[in-house]
């Protein structure tokens, strides 16, 4: 069974930053990509930052040149950088992997953090 761990929210004033770090475990062959999202209360989850394997990163619009995603394939683990918060980036922040379980069968497979608060106060 794959487990993401994610950590790093808080509470923190308009301008602070962040790092949020999501640690991936258990059995698997390959993870294809690695991306965090966020909800906010009231909102759909949103795409935050993307990083695939071997590929370049992608951004929302709302959070491109303040937010910085990375990856560590060895660890298996995605970070998420985030300066200049803003209270509109309030949100539960959710890590998610795009697995490949095994070699045999290059199915992929989505798996989901359990979220961590980010509250930014004005």
């Amino acid at each position: 069974q794959v487990q993401l761990v994610e950590s790093g929210g808080g509470l923190v004033q308009a301008g602070g930053s962040l790092r949020l770090s999501c640690a991936a475990s258990g059995n698997m062959f390959r993870i294809n990509a690695m991306a965090w999202y966020r909800q906010a209360p009231g909102r759909q989850r949103e795409l935050v930052a993307r990083i695939p394997r071997g590929g370049s990163t992608n951004y929302a619009d709302s959070v491109q040149g303040r937010f910085t995603i990375s990856g560590d394939n060895a660890e298996r683990t995605v970070y998420l950088q985030i300066n200049g918060l803003k209270p509109e980036d309030t949100a539960v922040y959710y890590c998610h992997a795009a697995v490949v379980l095994s070699a045999s069968s290059l199915r992929e497979f989505a798996y989901w953090g359990q979220g961590t608060q980010v509250t930014v106060s004005s």
